[in-house]
């Protein structure tokens, strides 16, 4: 199966408006119909073929069979059940602190203000796990002052998804205890 996308998921990639993690944004960018599961497998992980089923049922892939040449004799089988497609289990999400790091440090490099520009710096001096995390927040708390509340918003879903689980954790509670 060579999974391609549809007009829907080259709408939804523009726009930065639909609700895509970064994996399955990743794995559209990749579906160009000359891919294949194994190939997608290699480049986004053991979960790949699973989320190719989900947004071809979300409607943001379409499934082509590749071009194969046909088979001359068909080889002679015993009747039975055909053996079920071995799908691999579900896997954890790889999370990364320094994925977090990267991706925040890219949304402030965009921003055209000063106090953006600060919070860059901070976050790039940043050496210890604590110093990291404490400059992705004081940087997610200061966000909703530089852009759009919506934009914002997105913003520290994207870093508390990459985020390894325990720093996750540590970054939604400060945030909710400030709220």
């Amino acid at each position: 199966m060579q999974p391609r996308k549809t007009d829907l998921a080259r709408t939804a990639l523009q726009a930065h408006r639909a609700p895509l993690d970064m994996r399955q944004r990743r794995l559209l960018i990749l579906c160009d119909g000359q891919r294949d599961l194994p190939q997608l497998s290699a480049m986004i992980g053991a979960e790949a073929s699973a989320m190719v089923i989900q947004l071809i049922q979300a409607g943001y892939l379409v499934s082509t069979a590749p071009a194969e040449p046909a088979p001359l004799a068909a080889p002679a089988s015993a009747p039975g059940p055909a053996p079920a497609p071995a799908v691999p289990p579900p896997t954890e999400r790889r999370r990364s602190l320094v994925a977090a790091r990267i991706y925040l440090l890219g949304i402030l490099e965009m921003q055209r203000h000063p106090q953006a520009a600060a919070l860059l710096h901070a976050l790039q001096r940043a050496r210890s796990d604590e110093d990291v995390i404490a400059s992705l927040y004081i940087a997610l708390t200061a966000l909703p002052g530089l852009t759009s509340p919506g934009y914002a918003e997105r913003v520290r879903q994207r870093v508390l998804e990459v985020l390894p689980e325990a720093h996750a954790a540590q970054v939604q509670q400060t945030v909710v205890a400030t709220a």
